[in-house]
């Protein structure tokens, strides 16, 4: 299997560099390949920042790439919980985090949206510290 870093996926979502996306999709198309959880952060921060996606260009694009049968993720149910949040408002970064505390009674923070967004999802309370 080969991890893959957040600029290949960028090249292979926006096909901005023509001579890279080919590489990227060719990787894609052939290889059993990993999606570390900061790659995927990043991925999202970069589609939305630097190429101005829309969250729902970026959910779009995530769960077809995610959708891939030879694309692995750390614990895809996180992941698919974290775009569902997503979907429903919550900032993407946050969704993540959320997801990934579901083990925990309580994941702390300063961020009052957040906590507001959060009420209600998972069993891990966002309150202030």
């Amino acid at each position: 299997m080969i991890a893959v870093d957040t600029n290949v996926i960028v090249r292979l979502l926006t096909q901005d560099d023509p001579i890279q996306f080919k590489r990227a999709y060719k990787l894609f198309d052939s290889q059993e390949l990993f999606l570390p959880d900061t790659v995927i952060l990043e991925t999202e921060w970069v589609l939305r920042y630097a190429y101005e996606f829309s969250p729902e260009q970026i959910n779009k694009a995530l769960a077809r790439l995610f959708g891939l049968s030879n694309v692995h993720l750390n614990i895809p149910s996180v992941v698919a919980r974290a775009i569902e949040w997503h979907k429903q408002g919550m900032d993407f970064s946050d969704a993540f985090h959320l997801a990934s505390s579901r083990d925990c009674q309580k994941l702390t923070t300063f961020d009052r949206k957040f906590i507001n967004k959060a009420q209600g999802l998972g069993s891990c309370a966002v309150v202030e510290p």
